[in-house]
């Protein structure tokens, strides 16, 4: 059984600590959290040992793995951050795969990929790393997912959608097929893409339009 170190103690950490266990391949040794108020608390029975200057100790310590225990509801560059930490310490990090998802037999999946229970990644569609397809997802067939994406709960994305590197696609949004969202782009909750979407931007809406900034 292999040791892992948990990066982010928030709910998202819940629910890789729940798949982790599921899979019964590695134990979880702690997490560990920016904040100071959590050091010493623990969460579903881990402790939160403390920050990440404890990285270089664990490894010392035989710990040689790692997930991204931080989730995004916008903004994935402190989950990209979290992520080229661990490896820049000399950390693998793992994916979480949930046992209750269906991931097609010619899918591809990078390094440190989520994906939760109920969600669905079709034929021929790659996901890069450091992505999370949250629970009840759909990525049909031929999408491209780059790095530090997150696809959150109950979003559909059509065949041959690209999401760029960096982006949010929100809760229960849809995208039509063949459609491109611009990296670090936030797509909605709600919001149904017929067009693609600048680098950046964030679209809202039925149909989706940009956001009008004040």
């Amino acid at each position: 059984m292999k040791q892992v170190i948990g990066l982010g103690a928030g709910g998202h950490a819940k629910i890789i600590i729940e798949i982790l266990r599921l899979l019964g391949d590695f134990d979880i040794v702690g997490l560990l959290d920016a904040n100071p108020k959590v050091h010493g608390t623990s969460i579903l029975r881990v402790p939160v040992m403390g920050d990440d200057s404890l990285l270089p100790e664990l490894l010392a310590r035989g710990v040689r793995h790692a997930f991204v225990g931080l989730g995004g509801t916008g903004d994935n560059r402190p989950r990209a951050t979290l992520y080229m930490t661990a490896r820049q310490n000399g950390f693998e990090v793992i994916s979480a795969i949930d046992p209750r998802a269906i991931i097609a037999a010619s899918a591809v999946l990078g390094e440190g990929v989520m994906v939760m229970p109920g969600a669905i990644v079709n034929a021929d569609s790659r996901l890069g790393n450091n992505v999370i397809i949250n629970t009840g997802a759909i990525v049909e067939h031929d999408c491209t997912i780059e790095d530090h994406v997150h696809i959150a709960t109950g979003a559909r994305l059509g065949g041959a959608v690209t999401v760029r590197e960096g982006a949010h696609v929100g809760l229960g949004a849809a995208i039509k097929q063949g459609v491109q969202v611009g990296r670090n782009a936030i797509v909605g909750a709600g919001a149904v893409v017929i067009h693609d979407v600048a680098d950046n931007a964030t679209v809202v809406g039925v149909p989706a339009r940009p956001l009008e900034r004040k």
